[in-house]
């Protein structure tokens, strides 16, 4: 009975060393799962930064592309008469003037769209640019232009904004433009 009493005790020993690896494993699996799952969250997240700077790139280069053809086109009125699209006619200094207004809202849009403005940030300085006459010729002369933006794009929909800001700065009966309209919220 002896032998006995020893290859059960043998037994339980090997069984609880058995459990003991087990245990063992099962926790250094789950260990190796939450780091794994940390490691995918960083990874996602290194992978949305990347994306978001050759945006921002991409964006930077557009907007460098964009100043130099219109810098052309305000140096050159036969170069400028290729981009006259606007729904009144323009003289040459006009159509100059209105090309300088769109490199002043492109630039807004532009820093609205990296991330550089926020929406009440755009929204304050667009209602500044529009106290300038020639801007708010300009953003009448290109209506047609903005009618035609995709629905639900940044642009439309600060175009849309811009558009009531300046339908309340008519209405408005303050000289006091800066407190007309009500800023956007984020």
């Amino acid at each position: 009975m002896a032998t006995r009493k020893t290859r059960v005790r043998g037994l339980g020993t090997a069984t609880a060393v058995g459990l003991g690896l087990v245990t063992g494993a099962v926790a250094t699996l789950a260990a190796q799962h939450r780091a794994l799952a940390v490691l995918r969250l960083r990874l996602d997240h290194l992978e949305k930064r990347v994306a978001t700077s050759h945006r921002d790139a991409n964006l930077a280069t557009q907007q460098r592309l964009h100043w130099e053809l219109l810098s052309k086109a305000i140096d050159s009125p036969e170069l400028a008469e290729v981009l006259d699209i606007f729904e009144v006619p323009a003289s040459p200094q006009k159509r100059r003037q209105y090309l300088l207004a769109n490199a002043l809202y492109t630039n807004l849009l532009f820093y609205y769209r990296i991330g550089n403005l926020s929406r009440e940030d755009f929204y304050g300085r667009v209602r500044g640019l529009m106290q300038n006459p020639v801007v708010r010729e300009y953003w009448t002369a290109t209506h047609g232009q903005r009618a035609t933006l995709p629905e639900g794009s940044d642009e439309a929909d600060l175009g849309r904004m811009v558009d009531d800001l300046l339908r309340q700065l008519d209405e408005a009966d303050t000289e006091e433009w800066w407190v007309v309209g009500e800023p956007p919220t984020e």
